[in-house]
């Protein structure tokens, strides 16, 4: 017997059971995504005209990538329902990048944990930014309808944040950071001056020496004054250029996550008059202090341009590959994060969806480590648990979903009647999480299809095989928590 006849018996098209990863479940994304939300869903979620951080920490499977989509859609909804109030969401998932960076910057020859002992919370402010700002660079190029007007100083924030943050891969730099600074009106014709000077002044140099050759007069070469006044046209774009790659190799060199060279960053920086960079907190140093101004000014480009709130949803800390799962390596990457003043920053969310491994050692910490993080502020989800009845809803949800009759199949109708409801919710609170649950059902589907023939085919599932397969599942289940088996 065949599982797709089994569920076509029952008006299910497609196996609703498939898929264990929310990011391509597509069951989810086209139903369960607005209609199924975790019991402690309005507490990390918040107020989106209003950000606010939450903290949750789950097992894996538990739903925290589903919970992270969810956010983005309800994100996305309440942007296209307030457009002049929307909230910008920064979606920081894949730390491999960055990490990668860091360690082939500070780590060569060193042990990985030696070297993500390192890790700063400026590196974090760092690598946010990164993304937040070529987020923002993408939409203003890529956008056709004109910009709300910037003020001056706001679009010199935006130039001075795209110079060092933008890391776009779509273009080069240097023609996309023109785009952004025509996009929001950044004429800065003061920083032009010494290189168009020298330009000029080289170009009448050589000029003057074809029309001499030409006329074979050159012995006003041999004067001093040419040299003198070519060397006086040249000095003010030296020393510019000169100044612009000392303030570029210190900002390449403390921003240990980022891939811009000190050659493009020089180039930005010397097209920017002095007197816009002068006194602006730039990230050339190893501390947090600048960051938060950088911070500060992007808030406050981003409020100019629609956005009244910030919000940044970190989640898949245990999958990058120098990570690999580890929990004191995901410690030593996320720890410098719990600051209570990152994590209260007016205007700013984070949404962190952290594994369960990690609130033991949050258990484990001193009292300084928690007088830093107070954590008692952060809406703090120790667990993101599942009941069975919320289980068996969500089973219930997706077998709806991908119900084609009408009236919709239902859960129980899958089972044979002296399974009821109380004994089905029961069994599947053992499974404790969403993809845990979806494995089982699978494997039952496929266990009661095998037993049976297409000739004599049954379209129920008897309480022994319910039963037998539970307890197998639930073994393996085990096994796995013990580290003693793949699961």
């Amino acid at each position: 017997m065949k599982v797709h006849e089994f569920l076509e018996h029952h008006g299910i098209a497609g196996n609703p059971f498939a898929e264990e990863d929310a990011q391509n479940d597509t069951v989810f994304k086209r139903t369960c995504l607005e209609t199924t939300f975790h019991p402690a869903w309005d507490k990390v979620y918040g107020d989106p005209s209003d950000p606010s951080t939450a903290i949750v920490f789950g097992e894996k499977g538990s739903g925290k990538t589903a919970l992270k989509l969810q956010m983005v859609r309800q994100f996305e909804r309440h942007n296209e329902a307030s457009p002049d109030a929307r909230t910008f969401v920064t979606l920081y998932d894949d730390f491999n990048p960055f990490l990668d960076r860091f360690v082939s910057r500070v780590g060569r020859g060193r042990a990985v944990e030696k070297s993500l002992g390192q890790w700063k919370l400026w590196d974090h402010m760092d690598a946010i930014l990164t993304l937040a700002v070529t987020q923002l660079v993408t939409s203003i190029v890529g956008e056709t309808r004109k910009l709300p007007r910037l003020t001056r100083p706001q679009a010199r924030d935006l130039a001075l944040l795209a110079a060092c943050y933008d890391q776009s891969t779509a273009e080069s730099f240097p023609v996309r950071w023109s785009r952004l600074r025509r996009r929001v009106g950044y004429r800065a014709w003061l920083g032009e001056w010494p290189r168009l000077l020298a330009v000029a002044a080289t170009a009448g140099f050589v000029a003057a020496v074809i029309a001499g050759a030409s006329r074979g007069d050159l012995g006003w070469l041999g004067r001093w004054w040419p040299w003198a006044a070519l060397v006086a046209c040249l000095i003010p774009c030296t020393w510019r250029w000169l100044r612009s790659g000392w303030r570029a190799w210190r900002i390449v060199g403390s921003m240990r996550s980022g891939n811009r060279t000190v050659g493009q960053l020089t180039r930005a920086l010397s097209r920017m008059p002095e007197v816009d960079l002068a006194g602006q907190p730039l990230p050339s140093l190893p501390r947090s202090d600048d960051r938060y101004e950088l911070v500060a000014k992007l808030q406050g480009v981003l409020a100019a341009l629609g956005w009244n709130g910030w919000v940044v949803i970190v989640d898949r800390l245990d999958e990058p590959d120098l990570i690999n799962g580890s929990a004191e390596r995901m410690r030593q990457v996320i720890w410098p994060m719990l600051d209570n003043k990152f994590l209260k920053v007016p205007g700013l969310g984070f949404k962190l969806l952290l594994p369960q491994e990690l609130y033991g050692f949050i258990e484990r910490e001193s009292e300084a480590f928690h007088q830093r993080a107070r954590l008692d502020k952060q809406n703090l989800v120790p667990s993101l648990q599942w009941t069975g009845e919320t289980l068996y809803d969500i089973a219930s949800t997706r077998v709806k979903a991908a119900s084609v009759g009408t009236p919709p199949a239902t859960l129980a109708q899958l089972f044979d009647p002296a399974i009821d409801q109380r004994r089905l919710i029961d069994g599947l609170r053992s499974l404790r999480v969403p993809r845990q649950l979806f494995k089982f059902l699978y494997r039952l589907l496929v266990a009661h299809c095998h037993s049976h023939t297409d000739e004599r085919p049954v379209y129920t599932i008897s309480p022994e095989r319910f039963e037998s397969e539970l307890a197998l599942f639930r073994r393996d289940q085990d096994a796995f928590d013990r580290g003693l088996a793949p699961r």
